[in-house]
């Protein structure tokens, strides 16, 4: 299993900063870490903190959600085929909603090799107490990011006042009372800290005493044993509740020789045949989706 970290945050919050320091605390330890940068711009200016003995995969002008998605995981594939490595990073762009970069990431073709300990996202703190400045739509991402985080740094503390700064971590904690918020200056976090992390499981058995242990957003695993009518599965789907965010994965559909591909989001659902036999896998993600009965389950 290879630990995955995914770093969140505003464009100019300091997740580079963070991403720099964080490579030198691993390799510091002996630890070999990978990195996949998603910029939506056409030069990989990010990708020259990274330094050469670090592999590295680029996604240029294109988002890790949505389209993404497809070569996010084709990037992952890549990495784990080629490359030896303990540690995958993954920095997303400050345009991705973290749910859509989770998704992005939880592959049923590699989720067992995988993982996912967290999303660290970078806020910076000056913009929080700015943000009624901002566009509604870019406000709600940025709230959306702060939201979801299972460790959360306000950044650029040096910037503010100490009454500012009390004001800052006391609105975060409100929007957000299950992420370990952490003071920072110019994004260094403790390693430690992220080694903590234990947010994203998809096993049911999690150990009380890490940090995010409260936090809703995780990642669930299926597999089938048996097959079912497209009928009776989305009548199944429809059943769940709204906290399920995403599905995708491999159906075994009756009378059909190799499970159906399936995507859900946003309540739709999306059909794919496949032309070879997939492992009959689904990925769930949402908040509390550890007890929902899963179909074909007693």
């Amino acid at each position: 299993m290879k630990d995955v970290y995914l770093f969140s945050g505003f464009l100019g919050s300091g997740k580079t900063s963070m991403l720099t320091d964080v490579l030198r605390q691993l390799k510091e330890k002996g630890i070999k870490p990978a990195v996949i940068m998603n910029e939506l711009g056409k030069l990989p200016f990010d990708s020259q903190a990274v330094g050469e003995d670090v592999p590295l995969k680029e996604m240029l002008e294109g988002c890790i959600c949505c389209s993404g998605a497809e070569k996010t995981e084709a990037q992952i594939q890549t990495l784990l085929a080629g490359e030896e490595f303990d540690v995958l990073i993954i920095e997303t762009t400050g345009a991705a909603h973290p749910v859509e970069a989770l998704d992005a990431v939880y592959s049923p073709l590699f989720a067992e090799q995988l993982n996912i300990k967290g999303i660290v996202t970078v806020a910076d703190s000056k913009l929080w107490l700015e943000r009624t400045t901002l566009t509604p739509q870019v406000r709600t991402l940025f709230l959306e990011q702060i939201r979801h985080a299972h460790l959360l740094l306000a950044n650029k503390m040096d910037l503010l006042t100490e009454s500012e700064q009390a004001k800052v971590v006391f609105e975060m904690q409100g929007l957000n009372p299950d992420a370990f918020i952490l003071q920072t200056t110019n994004g260094r976090v403790p390693l430690h800290l992220l080694e903590n992390l234990q947010a994203t499981t998809i096993n049911k058995e999690v150990n009380q005493t890490q940090i995010g242990k409260h936090l809703h957003l995780s990642s669930r695993l299926i597999e089938f044993n048996t097959s079912f009518t497209q009928e009776a599965f989305e009548e199944w789907v429809k059943s769940l509740p709204s906290s399920v965010y995403r599905m995708k994965g491999y159906v075994p559909i009756e009378g059909v020789r190799n499970p159906f591909m399936f995507q859900y989001a946003y309540g739709l659902v999306q059909w794919l045949p496949e032309y070879i036999k997939m492992p009959a896998k689904l990925v769930m993600i949402g908040e509390n989706i550890q007890d929902i009965h899963v179909i074909g389950e007693e």
